[in-house]
């Protein structure tokens, strides 16, 4: 256990993400007369609410995932009716081919707005909801600029252009953004990822090329202008602040005021965020200049038409277990989701119960190295997962007026947290079907960036909220903040018939019963321990220490989360009546099934491939042969 020791206070992290198998579609079932032949079934024995035949959860194809923030037709050669719509703005030609590649019909509310504020050469404070297109918004006016002045014979190549974010997620993001957006001029503006936190002696060839871009959190810049190997003093003509409402509650306050004394003294400054609260103000007076406010009047989420938002009336907490294992292990659900809780433990504590049914999950949360998690996010955005357990651990501060409440003794700190880490802000994970929030959020703006990771630019998506009777006062508060926005009620309460998924609460019982305290506590271990093996940092240690390695691969759990097999199937006389036409509780041994019938009558299937195994077709005649040879005698 010494390795754990000494390599725990290197990483602190935990590793958990393997996506789950989630849906959301259509219902099956014949249609009545004058029925639209889409038309949903009941869900769960209770017919959709009044207003529209439209399904409680749409469809959602599995199809590779559509590039960030698509706004419209799908992408192909260059067209010039594609791009008519953003060739009033004024645009490089390159970037409105690159435009039309991307798909990316007419320019959003945002875009429209900031655009051409941008390219007059304004200082902007930029407001917008989640998904609405704000990273091309700043995107495009920043590599026009920079192409515009790319002219044969300019000024030596140098950075003159930075965008600051709060997590390295999110810069990744960024990054590959703006290179889609300069992919028919990436000889002229070359942009440099620096937000890993690997050693400044690897990233300082990368500088050394002096790209025209560099993207990186405001610790890491500052560390690099203060070791002289990126000077911006002399060169920087514009200044990006990406979630900027973010860059001071991560603890960037400092760095912020240190980094803004290498910059000169004349410099454009964009500043975007979702959300306007007292830390943006703050930076507000700190960056810009006589900015222009770009506030598009529309709400903060999309409306009804394309984001379903529903509530879920839970009387106990082992409700909210059992109506969870009802969507996803009768396969109620199609599509990939987001499932987000409200705490570290109820996160593993949930992976752990979905474990037990034969759902594979993922715990995402801010002990998982920052290098995993974007990992996880890559994998999930290429459709290799279907869902992500998650914890929005930058909501659980206290709501403004109210004082932080007093740690108890005894309490886990936060020392092996990433300050940077926050799921529910910044990050595309894309085709997103739906966002279902096991523990309400706290605040509203929690409720709007954990609903905001779907409905992303046009498509469609669905929220799900369970709401226990304490948790009730808290959803009134986000109620009312939305209907005040909105002008009406935002969420839709939807009403399970609990009876007819009774039968599956003794299995849901033995489930909660397996996951205890300790099995939560050695299924934390076992990530960490699984980080560590997999460590690259850890790979000369090992090497000095092999009895470390060799303890640490053969070191067994203690309290295991017990696994029942007899979970994993769920039989027919359990489905509840009214969902066996399109509850799926066994969907991979039926595939299977499948498989084998119709490879047993084609050629070369299974019973082709058994009759040619010479090992069962071999016949032996040689007493036979005996036989003839002594009746001819």
């Amino acid at each position: 256990m010494r390795c754990l020791l000494v390599a725990g206070l290197l990483f602190g992290g935990t590793l958990g993400l393997i996506g789950g198998l989630l849906g959301w579609g259509r219902f099956g079932g014949s249609c009545s007369a004058g029925e639209a032949p889409n038309t949903p079934k009941p869900l769960l024995g209770i017919a959709p609410p009044s207003g529209g035949g439209r399904p409680l959860f749409p469809q959602h194809p599995r199809v590779p995932p559509s590039p960030p923030h698509r706004q419209g037709a799908a992408a192909g050669p260059f067209r010039a009716e594609m791009a008519a719509a953003f060739e009033h703005l004024g645009l490089d030609p390159r970037l409105l081919r690159a435009v039309s590649e991307l798909g990316w019909a007419a320019p959003t509310a945002i875009q429209a707005e900031a655009i051409p504020a941008a390219l007059e050469g304004r200082d902007l404070l930029a407001r917008a909801r989640t998904g609405s297109g704000k990273t091309a918004a700043y995107g495009l006016p920043l590599l026009h600029r920079l192409l515009r002045a790319a002219a044969p014979g300019a000024a030596a190549q140098a950075v003159r252009a930075l965008v600051l974010v709060p997590s390295k997620e999110l810069g990744q993001q960024v990054v590959l953004s703006l290179r889609r957006l300069a992919a028919f001029c990436a000889r002229h503006v070359r942009v440099a990822d620096i937000c890993a936190h690997t050693d400044l002696a690897a990233q300082k060839p990368v500088l050394m090329e002096r790209p025209e871009v560099v993207v990186g959190t405001p610790g890491r810049v500052l560390a690099h202008l203060e070791a002289r190997s990126l000077v911006l003093r002399h060169s920087l003509e514009l200044l990006v602040l990406d979630e900027a409402d973010l860059l001071l509650s991560f603890g960037f306050g400092d760095d912020l005021k240190a980094l803004l004394c290498h910059l000169p003294k004349i410099y454009q400054a964009l500043l975007v965020s979702a959300t306007f609260n007292p830390d943006v103000e703050a930076l507000k007076e700190l960056v810009l200049h006589n900015p222009v406010i770009v506030q598009p009047q529309e709400p903060r989420l999309p409306g009804s038409a394309q984001l379903q938002q529903w509530v879920v009336r839970c009387d106990t907490e082992e409700d909210k277990f059992l109506l969870l294992c009802a969507l996803l292990k009768l396969a109620l659900l199609r599509g990939r989701a987001l499932l987000f809780v409200g705490a570290l433990a109820r996160c593993y504590r949930l992976k752990l119960f979905l474990e037990q049914f034969g759902i594979a999950a993922c715990a995402l949360n801010s002990e998982l190295p920052a290098r995993s998690r974007c990992h996880v996010i890559t994998q999930f955005n290429r459709g290799l997962y279907d869902y992500i357990v998650a914890t929005d651990e930058e909501a659980l501060e206290a709501p403004v007026g109210q004082p932080p409440q007093k740690k108890r003794k005894g309490a886990a700190d936060s020392k092996g947290k990433d300050p940077e880490y926050s799921v529910a802000r910044g990050i595309d994970f894309q085709n997103v079907a739906a966002v279902i929030n096991f523990d309400v959020p706290p605040t509203v703006e929690s409720y709007i960036h954990r609903v905001g990771r779907t409905a992303r630019a046009d498509n469609p998506g669905t929220a799900l909220t369970f709401v226990l009777p304490e948790e009730r006062d808290r959803l009134a508060q986000i109620e009312d903040r939305l209907a005040g926005e909105n002008g009406g009620s935002m969420l839709q309460p939807y009403k399970f018939c609990m009876e007819e998924i009774e039968g599956l609460r003794y299995r849901c019982r033995d489930a909660m019963r397996s996951v205890t305290k300790q099995a939560v506590k050695e299924a934390r271990l076992r990530e960490i321990k699984e980080e560590l093996l997999n460590s690259e940092k850890l790979k000369t240690y090992f090497e000095d220490n092999p009895r470390d390695l060799h303890v640490l691969r053969h070191d067994k759990p203690l309290h295991p989360a017990i696994v029942k097999p007899h979970l994993r199937n769920v039989p027919d006389y359990l489905v509840p009546p009214s969902l066996r036409s399109i509850a799926k509780p066994n969907l991979k041994k039926h595939k299977r099934l499948r498989l084998s019938h119709a490879g047993a009558g084609r050629r070369g299937g299974p019973t082709t491939r058994r009759n040619a195994n010479p090992l069962q077709s071999f016949k032996y005649t040689r007493q036979r042969t005996k036989r003839r040879a002594t009746k001819s005698s």
